[in-house]
C-alpha cells in the first residue's frame, strides 16, 4: 500500500467510528521469510500472536529477559496504538512473560517490533524460530490536552492508593 493509500485509509478511520477496524501495514524484514504475519487465531480473539524471528535457538534461563525479534515492523494510523502482552499459556506452564507489560507500539515507530520475554519459572525455556512469543492488541488511543492548575477537586478517595482500599 502506498504513503497515499495510507493517508486515505487515516482520513476514513478518523471521520468514521473509531471501533472501525484499522488497516494495519507490515512490512517483513529479511529474516522473517518463511513465517506467519500476526494472526489472530480464534474469531473473537483480541489480540494476535507474534512470532520470534530468531535465526538460531536460544535459551532464557531463570531470571534472564532477551529482545526477541519478531522480524517485522508496523505502520499503525493515527490515534491507534499497538499493545504487546504475553501469552497466557506461557506464563501459566513456564513463568514466561514481558518485562514491560503492556509495552505501547506508537503509531510513528518504523522499527522491527521486538518483545521483551524474561523467564520469571524456575527452569531454562528454549525459544525457538516461529515460536509465539506475544501477542500484539491493536487499540484506539487518545492524546490528552494537560492543563496546570493550583489545586484539583476534592474526591472521596483523595490521595489514596497503592492498596489503600485493601488488598
Amino acid at each position: 500500500m502506498s504513503v497515499s493509500a495510507v493517508q486515505s485509509t487515516t482520513e476514513n478511520q478518523t471521520n468514521n467510528d473509531w471501533r472501525a477496524s484499522p488497516t494495519v501495514l507490515v512490512k517483513r524484514l529479511p529474516h522473517s521469510e518463511g513465517l506467519a504475519l500476526p494472526q489472530y487465531e480464534t474469531a473473537l480473539a483480541a489480540g494476535c500472536d507474534v512470532r520470534a524471528a530468531l535465526v538460531k535457538p536460544m535459551i532464557l534461563r531463570p531470571g534472564e529477559r532477551f529482545m526477541v525479534p519478531t522480524g517485522i515492523a508496523i505502520a499503525l494510523p493515527p490515534g491507534w496504538e499497538a499493545q504487546m502482552r504475553p501469552r497466557s499459556g506461557l506464563a501459566a506452564k513456564h513463568g514466561i512473560s514481558l518485562v514491560n507489560t503492556p509495552g505501547t507500539i506508537d503509531a510513528d515507530y518504523r522499527g522491527e517490533i521486538k518483545v521483551i520475554l524474561i523467564n520469571h519459572g524456575s527452569e531454562e525455556f528454549a525459544i525457538n524460530r516461529g515460536d509465539r512469543i506475544g501477542q500484539m492488541v491493536i487499540a484506539p488511543v487518545w492524546q490528552a490536552n494537560f492543563e496546570e492548575v493550583d489545586d484539583l477537586d476534592e474526591t472521596a478517595r483523595g490521595a489514596g492508593g497503592f492498596g489503600s482500599t485493601g488488598v
